[in-house]
């Protein structure tokens, strides 16, 4: 084998591995069940967007399937009840180990990493939690709709009973 080929045989090599771990998955980028990598939550933006170190990159995470209320959005401004899914948002995840799936995009319009969130210590959903409590209503985006129906029920039953934002907005 020459030399050439080698080393072009190897950059490919590096380039797959490279990312395999950035995805965390099986590197395919495709959807499913395909995960999107671990690590520790480094900032946690507002309620539905973190900052995560993945394989030593650090990725903006945007939660699928939920929205919160805005904290510094450029024309919306801080919206009713932003500030307390923010905070309730730093509680579940801030400083934690986390881990992320993704469903069928890898990423959004502004680049940020698409995924379910679980807390690595006791694998709490944290998109559904947020929706339960009040913090989140649904949002969904094809083709990204994994868990759609579950979290409309989450967010019903939380407006039902008066809940977080439903209450206080």
């Amino acid at each position: 084998m020459s030399r050439r080929l080698l080393i072009a045989l190897l950059l490919v090599l590096a380039a797959v591995a490279g990312g395999r771990e950035v995805l965390g998955g099986n590197g395919d980028g495709g959807g499913g069940n395909s995960r999107g990598g671990e690590g520790p939550v480094v900032k946690v933006v507002d309620g539905d967007t973190i900052h995560v170190m993945i394989g030593g990159r650090r990725e903006k995470v945007r939660y699928i399937g939920i929205d919160t209320p805005e904290t510094k959005h450029p024309t919306k401004g801080q919206q009713c009840y932003g500030t307390a899914a923010a905070a309730f948002n730093e509680r579940l995840v801030g400083g934690e180990r986390v881990r992320l799936e993704r469903d069928v995009e890898e990423r959004d319009r502004y680049g940020r990493l698409l995924a379910y969130v679980y807390r690595e210590r006791d694998g709490l959903f944290v998109n559904a939690e947020l929706a339960r409590r009040g913090y989140a209503q649904p949002l969904t985006i094809p083709p990204d709709v994994r868990h759609s129906e579950r979290f409309v029920a989450l967010a019903r039953d939380a407006r039902l009973r008066g809940h977080g934002l439903w209450a206080a907005c």
